[in-house]
């Protein structure tokens, strides 16, 4: 599967802050819901920009956002801005918008176009609410203005990182480092796990579509989703016995939203749409899924000694070293467990993606890769979770 596929977006590699965000499906919510979980100081506007609009027609549009958006930018003549596209992503469309100061610097930020349809699987209240304590953390792009379907953005000076880039030792190392950091932020409200909400609400919405194009509706019919409901619940039973931890997980740590600055040596986690409240096991398994890169090759997987160079970094970011054997026994079992959610969760985003957005990409196809990939982990992740809980009860 190539690279335009869910979270594709090889081409937008590069300076700025990248959009590896998977699907352009959503329908964009209102100004009102989306304020109601964002900051009192960042400006919010009812304007909408339509994102099937060439660039030049476009233009005028972004120009008025970030005049309202920017400090000292109001009075600014629109021929001091220039807009270029940073990423076609497949859930927003990324500009970056710069200007010349009378300093002579040129300063930049960042503007998101949600694509359409996106409130069928991003909960843009609960992204806008994280947005601003992960930022006060040091992590993503500071929230500098919300519109419509959109938000402005800080420029982050960095290049996006490759899947190859995520599985070299020494920067998953900072991955893992950086990912203990960002598990440690608390992001006010509930704070209950939202993974099997998430996912029941996903095959809620999958098992209930209805497709007109007569070769999509066949394939979609020979899904049994009685049977992905039964694995939903085992799975679900049998990972609630690990006691994972919860955490502020960002649940969607792949290559595109992780961004290096090589001279300074800066790691960066950007866009949070889908993060919310879930289990440490999850969002690290999620993210070695990941490895897997834009040709959804799964062999890519991190082999056992690469996920305990991981965990260790994880753990104990300061003294890999001195992880203890037995914790990272049990971390191993917890994310190889979690690794089937991942499979099912991103299985069922894609039928919805499927009926609902406007990409030209086989989505259907994409939920058929992941199904088969859980049905050909299931029996190793199942055994080694039952083999760990057996010998806890036995001592």
């Amino acid at each position: 599967m190539g690279s335009e596929g869910r979270g594709w977006n090889g081409a937008a590699a590069g300076a700025g802050a990248g959009d590896g965000a998977r699907g352009g499906e959503e329908k964009p919510t209102t100004t009102a819901a989306v304020a109601a979980g964002a900051p009192a100081d960042v400006p919010t506007s009812a304007a909408s920009v339509d994102i099937s609009l060439p660039l030049p027609e476009m233009t005028p549009h972004i120009i008025g956002l970030c005049k309202g958006s920017v400090k000292g930018w109001s009075s600014l003549d629109s021929s001091c801005f220039s807009i270029e596209t940073v990423s076609g992503g497949i859930t927003n469309l990324l500009l970056k918008v710069s200007v010349k100061e009378d300093t002579g610097n040129e300063f930049s930020v960042t503007v998101r176009l949600y694509g359409p349809n996106t409130d069928l699987v991003i909960d843009r209240k609960r992204e806008l609410q994280a947005i601003p304590y992960l930022s006060a953390a040091g992590f993503g792009a500071r929230l500098l203005g919300i519109f419509e379907n959109g938000v402005v953005q800080s420029f982050i000076n960095a290049r996006t990182l490759s899947p190859a880039d995520m599985r070299e030792p020494r920067i998953a190392a900072e991955i893992a480092k950086e990912l203990h950091r960002f598990h440690q932020v608390d992001i006010p409200g509930c704070k209950e796990p939202q993974l099997w909400n998430d996912i029941f609400k996903f095959l809620k919405k999958a098992s209930a579509l209805n497709f007109e194009d007569n070769e999509k509706r066949k394939r979609y019919e020979t899904i049994s989703f009685r049977e992905i409901q039964d694995e939903v619940k085992e799975l679900k039973d049998l990972s609630d016995l690990l006691h994972a931890p919860v955490v502020f997980a960002h649940n969607d740590l792949l290559s595109g939203n992780l961004m290096l600055n090589d001279l300074e040596g800066k790691l960066y986690f950007i866009d949070f749409e889908y993060g919310s409240y879930s289990y440490r096991g999850y969002d690290i398994a999620n993210h070695f899924n990941e490895y897997a890169g834009f040709d959804c090759d799964y062999d890519m997987y991190p082999d056992k000694d690469a996920q305990y160079h991981f965990f260790r970094n994880y753990m104990q970011p300061d003294r890999p070293s001195e992880v203890q054997a037995q914790d990272l026994e049990a971390l191993y079992v917890e994310t190889n467990t979690f690794r089937l959610a991942s499979h099912i969760y991103w299985a069922l985003w894609a039928l919805i993606q499927a009926k609902v957005s406007p990409i030209d990409f086989d989505y259907l196809g994409y939920f058929f890769l992941r199904y088969s990939e859980y049905k050909k982990q299931r029996e190793s992740c199942f055994s080694l979770a039952q083999s760990f809980l057996s010998q806890l009860r036995n001592g």
